[in-house]
């Protein structure tokens, strides 16, 4: 049964208020369901085998990888021939991360595990001292496996390119970025999700 991103009505109710050309975008839009992976180790592979590719193709390359360990567990992605990995449909030096992340869970370097109990500054630095994780990846990780309500990806060029879009920004500075962030918190991840539907559509005037 596939599980959803979990935030509620005060969500919705307090970007509303913050934000009345948000809250317009958000009542066009209706509510958003966007998938997550409960799991973080999962989550994590799963983010990494998607880097830099089309969702088609990474989907085609979760299936290979799914068929060829059976189980997205630490054990069967360490136990796995780099080849069989990288068969699946990626570079060397991907199929060389998932097994570094799989051999980081065995030896207890990051505790994926523990991660729900976690801050999420605590989990990035974490993570991001995997090879092949940044910031990116970790934020992307908060909102889509630990439903995290409170992240806003500066790295994130598709929410950018929603603020551009919904106020009719020709440039957006970190500073600029940083005051979005000020008026959604706490619910920035759930601005994410109207502003990546944003993302594609036609700038304001």
């Amino acid at each position: 049964m596939p599980a959803w991103f979990r935030y509620g009505d005060e969500a919705i109710q307090y970007l509303k208020e913050r934000d009345k050309k948000l809250g317009a975008a958000m009542d066009r839009i209706g509510r958003i369901r966007r998938p997550i992976i409960p799991d973080p180790f999962t989550a994590l592979i799963s983010s990494v085998v998607s880097q830099q590719i089309s969702k088609k193709a990474a989907a085609t390359v979760w299936g290979r990888l799914q068929e060829a360990v059976g189980v997205i567990s630490p054990g069967a992605i360490d136990s796995a021939d780099l080849s069989v990995i990288q068969a699946c449909g990626m570079s060397a030096r991907k199929a060389g991360y998932i097994k570094g992340i799989a051999r980081a869970a065995i030896t207890g370097q990051v505790d994926f595990q523990a991660l729900p109990a976690m801050e999420d500054g605590e989990i990035i630095a974490s993570l991001t001292a995997l090879p092949g994780v940044g910031v990116w990846t970790a934020e992307m990780l908060l909102i889509f496996s630990l439903n995290r309500l409170n992240v806003f990806s500066y790295s994130d060029l598709a929410i950018r390119r929603g603020i551009r879009n919904l106020y009719g920004l020709k440039e957006l500075t970190r500073e600029h970025f940083e005051q979005y962030r000020a008026r959604y918190s706490p619910y920035c991840s759930v601005a994410s999700l109207y502003l990546w539907e944003l993302s594609g559509q036609t700038q304001a005037k």
